[in-house]
């Protein structure tokens, strides 16, 4: 279950992590009310359940209130497209957040190392920009600190992580606290990926979350009752949002071949074989 920006700030600042002041809105007259308590200084991000907000235009900084309004207007009804997303999303509300003065941007995250099979720390100076080109042009660039299971992370193995990332030496001991904050709140939380792109050091020396996405795990959901509630339907697939109420392992894909399988290791299998044949699968089904 992923969690719209407002609420992973929510979910961190519970856990101690600073996050910049910001309200959400659901159409002009709020976001004009929320600004004018910021004096205007103000950056307007689009609520939806997509990466490439920015460049699909849904993120716009302001210095004037009544300008957040109106672009509040313009944004809410309308259908937001990117590369992840080419289907788009309709975006319903905003996100009136303070602006924030960048020094420098970095990248964290804390995800689930399948093939490690451990949770991983990763840690880059190159944040603010696309992590897939990162990790795919420079992969150094990003290093990565696994949790242990029993003992968790210490804070010499993130101060080494931290330095050999590239990270300014003022920001090195604020990190080694958000990153344990970031921890803590994965844990507690049952969450399965906490990205912040970018983490902002402020020309003041201060680190802030600037932005948060954060996915729990949905096998975890029955102990989260206060998170399952959340859930933002309207983002989702409808045919996803239905198998969810019996149950069923359901996954829409863009082929024309049905399948209803019992089994996730003969589903995986019985698309296996429809595209060896030529064919594409429309969808993975486990009955169970």
């Amino acid at each position: 279950m992923r969690l719209h920006e407002y609420q992973s700030r929510a979910l961190l600042a519970a856990a101690g992590v600073p996050v910049p002041k910001g309200e959400v809105a659901e159409n002009a007259q709020q976001a004009l009310a929320i600004a004018e308590t910021m004096g205007g200084n103000v950056v307007v991000k689009a609520q939806v359940l997509m990466g490439g907000r920015g460049k699909a235009g849904g993120v716009k900084l302001f210095d004037s209130a009544q300008d957040a309004a109106d672009f509040t207007q313009q944004l809410i009804g309308k259908r937001l497209s990117s590369v992840q997303n080419p289907g788009g999303i309709v975006v319903e509300k905003v996100l009136v957040s303070e602006k924030i003065e960048i020094e420098r941007e970095y990248y964290l995250a804390i995800l689930l190392d399948r093939a490690k099979q451990s949770d991983v720390v990763m840690i880059s100076a190159r944040g603010g920009v696309d992590i897939e080109q990162v990790a795919t042009e420079t992969p150094d660039a990003i290093v990565k600190c696994y949790i242990n299971p029993k003992w968790g992370v210490c804070d010499f193995e993130l101060r080494r992580a931290i330095k050999q990332a590239g990270i300014d030496s003022k920001a090195v001991s604020q990190m080694v606290s958000m990153i344990k904050k970031l921890v803590f709140a994965y844990e507690q939380n049952d969450a399965t990926l906490i990205e912040i792109n970018p983490c902002v050091l402020t020309p003041a020396g201060k680190l802030i979350a600037a932005d948060a996405k954060v996915t729990i795990d949905d096998n975890a959901l029955f102990r989260h009752a206060e998170i399952k509630a959340l859930r933002d339907v309207a983002e989702e697939d409808p045919l996803e949002v239905e198998a969810s109420k019996y149950a069923l392992n359901y996954i829409k894909l863009d082929g024309t071949i049905a399948c209803m399988v019992n089994g996730a290791g003969l589903a995986m299998a019985t698309m296996d074989i429809i595209q060896y044949a030529g064919g594409s699968p429309a969808n993975f089904l486990d009955v169970g």
